[in-house]
């Protein structure tokens, strides 16, 4: 009976294990199948044993293997997931476990498998495997992410709408130059990304403590070009977690672009002016208690994921202090940290191209929200024209901020107009001039020269 109740239990701890390891490290309500299945524990086992078996087939070039022992190597090496975490509920080693899984299955030849190697030099060999997928997987995202900003870059180019510094109105800009600041920072995520997958791309082969002691660093070089890998220069028995820490940075900098591009979303579609509005389906609820609700919701997910992905940035920092050649207070952590930084910076690319695809633009309301403030966004057009008339730039700002602070406070007046009938204006300025110094192309001259810069044009 005691048995038999050990059994259950040990059977109920693998269901439990099997279901969230292999589904996905990341919930799946945040996940995407192609950079999940990066992560997940097949796949991870079929790296390793490509990597043992890479390193097996060296060996053999070299002679130490006897050909009838490879040839049974290559047929029969494999393993079952679920006997893996049979046996690691045991002997409490996932390595192990794995290794006791393929030898079952390969039988005697399977002695040379693992030979001369040590847990991390598989362990962190695959990581560094799956870390360079993900990364190709999240280029590929954010080329879509950029070709899309560059689209309504170039679409809005035009469009007149309010600037703001502290949430208040400064002076005009255009829509496609807010997507063209997005556009340009996405251009510099794409190289760090690229530094930061050249920098993870480094397996190490090395033995328990990077000695070389019962390997030929000859099969490392060997290894590592047929697995697409860099060899470590030098390691201790594992490869040194700055690599992990740079490119988990990285992760959080793309993360917080994406967080500012979706917290500019929400900001403009506040209701008090709706500019712009993320998509919102056909049938598809804002609130369970009021039923006018258009909520940006999309956009807001993206900027609670972000804060995740750049909360487990100070993990790969906190991961580089091991103790002497190694411990593993790593890699529960990073067993966290690494899959689900990158499964959610996937989700949260996808649902910014989501958005951008499907954006609502309201013109007319755009049109509105830009003369709300009734004249005041061109106080420092009036301030140069009259320092051009040869006010003092003081007596000046005096003048521009006294009559601006008038209308501020009194909502039916309106900046042009005042200018236009006060004295203290009209005897410096002429009507033409006047006229001159309220217009909104002004703004927008130099437009083209950001976009030359940026490549846009």
């Amino acid at each position: 009976m005691q048995k038999s109740s050990r059994n259950l239990k040990l059977n109920c701890c693998i269901i439990i294990k099997f279901f969230f390891v292999i589904i996905s490290p990341m919930i799946e309500r945040y996940s995407n199948p192609e950079i999940s299945k990066v992560w997940s524990l097949e796949n991870k086992f079929k790296l390793w044993l490509k990597i043992e078996i890479e390193v097996c087939e060296a060996w053999y070039r070299r002679g130490l293997i006897p050909e009838q022992d490879m040839i049974q190597i290559r047929q029969r090496a494999n393993f079952d997931i679920q006997r893996i975490l049979q046996i690691e509920e045991e002997v409490q080693h996932d390595v192990i476990a794995f290794l006791t899984s393929i030898k079952e299955h390969v039988g005697d030849a399977g002695r040379w498998i693992h030979y001369g190697l040590t847990s991390s030099d598989i362990v962190d060999t695959a990581l560094s495997l799956q870390l360079k997928e993900s990364s190709e997987i999240l280029l590929k995202k954010i080329d879509k992410f950029i070709y899309l900003l560059k689209e309504k870059s170039l679409q809005y180019k035009d469009l007149i709408m309010i600037g703001r510094t502290h949430g208040i109105h400064a002076e005009p800009i255009t829509l496609g130059l807010k997507f063209a600041h997005f556009y340009a920072e996405m251009i510099r995520n794409k190289e760090r990304l690229i530094e930061a997958k050249e920098q993870i791309s480094f397996g190490k082969l090395s033995g328990a403590v990077g000695t070389y002691s019962n390997i030929d660093p000859e099969i490392e070089i060997e290894v590592c070009k047929n697995l697409g890998l860099n060899p470590e220069s030098i390691a201790t028995q594992v490869i040194n977690r700055d690599r992990h820490a740079f490119f988990l940075s990285i992760l959080g900098i793309i993360s917080g672009t994406l967080e500012r591009f979706a917290q500019e979303i929400r900001l403009l579609q506040k209701s008090e002016g709706r500019e712009i509005e993320e998509p919102f389906l056909e049938g598809q609820k804002g609130s369970s208690a009021m039923p006018h609700k258009r909520n940006p919701v999309i956009s807001e997910r993206i900027c609670g994921l972000a804060r995740i992905i750049q909360s487990n940035v100070i993990i790969g920092f906190r991961n580089m202090p091991l103790w002497h050649e190694r411990d593993i207070s790593h890699s529960s952590a990073e067993r966290i940290v690494l899959p689900d930084s990158t499964i959610a910076l996937d989700y949260i690319l996808d649902k910014a191209c989501y958005i951008l695809e499907n954006l609502k633009v309201y013109p007319e309301n755009i049109q509105k929200v830009l003369g709300l403030t009734r004249g005041l966004i061109f106080s420092q057009k009036l301030l140069l024209a009259l320092v051009q008339k040869g006010i003092p730039r003081e007596e000046a700002y005096k003048k521009v901020q006294k009559i601006s602070m008038e209308i501020w406070n009194e909502q039916n007046l309106n900046l042009k107009d005042e200018v236009s009938k006060r004295e203290e204006f009209t005897k410096i300025l002429t009507k033409d001039e006047i006229n001159s110094i309220f217009q909104y192309q002004d703004f927008l001259t130099n437009i083209d020269v950001i976009y030359k810069r940026l490549g846009l044009l």
